[in-house]
């Protein structure tokens, strides 16, 4: 459902990306996808994660410009019980611990508020973290695959966002075309659609 057959194209532009895809698959390091909204970046990114080692393992999304900074917190890291009040009693595990052996994708994560990009990076060089509330260090094996459709380069200028969370998160840099880039293959995508379309109606 999620393999690389899923994204429909055969322009140049599309091949070049695909077979970056096939490169960044195999591989344990960390991808920045970038692209303008819209271009299909989580779908390249369960692509990486489908021609994986990891491909049996989760695939775990958070959105981090859909969550207020104090929501997105307790999503990522989870927390212990009696943490906050309204905190569930018994605490609640965050999506670090359930991407663990598998991928953790944080689309959108040039919105991440910078109390919170020092803590994932020390999640990226440490590969462990403790639940709010608590003490008690949790140790996960996780691969991150992040996107934005921001320049984070000019973000790290302007101090919106860490230089060394960066470079940690850009070791495989993959870009999306937009549509516009790709030539021969909006024909390809409106008979794709055309034919879902009319067998689900």
């Amino acid at each position: 459902r999620y393999g690389k057959h899923q994204i429909i194209g055969r322009s140049r532009a599309i091949r070049d990306m695909l077979a970056l895809v096939d490169r960044a698959g195999p591989s344990r390091a960390t991808v920045l996808i970038t692209g303008e909204s819209g271009t299909g970046k989580e779908l390249v990114a369960r692509a990486i994660h489908f021609s994986s080692p990891r491909s049996q393992e989760p695939f775990v999304s958070v959105n981090c410009m859909a969550l207020n900074p104090g929501v997105l917190e307790s999503e990522l890291f989870g927390y212990a019980g009696g943490a906050f009040t309204g905190a569930n009693a018994k605490g609640r595990i965050g999506k670090f611990e359930l991407a663990h052996r598998g991928v953790l994708f944080l689309d959108e994560v040039g919105t991440m508020p910078l109390y919170l990009q020092v803590k994932l990076l020390r999640v990226l060089q440490e590969r462990t973290f403790t639940r709010l509330g608590s003490n008690r260090l949790i140790e996960v094996d996780i691969r991150i695959i992040a996107a934005t459709n921001e320049d984070l380069a000019e973000a790290v200028r302007q101090g919106r966002f860490r230089e060394d969370l960066f470079y940690r998160l850009n070791v495989i840099p993959l870009r999306v075309p937009p549509l516009r880039e790709r030539h021969g293959d909006v024909e390809l995508l409106a008979t794709h659609f055309l034919a879902r379309y009319s067998a689900r109606f």
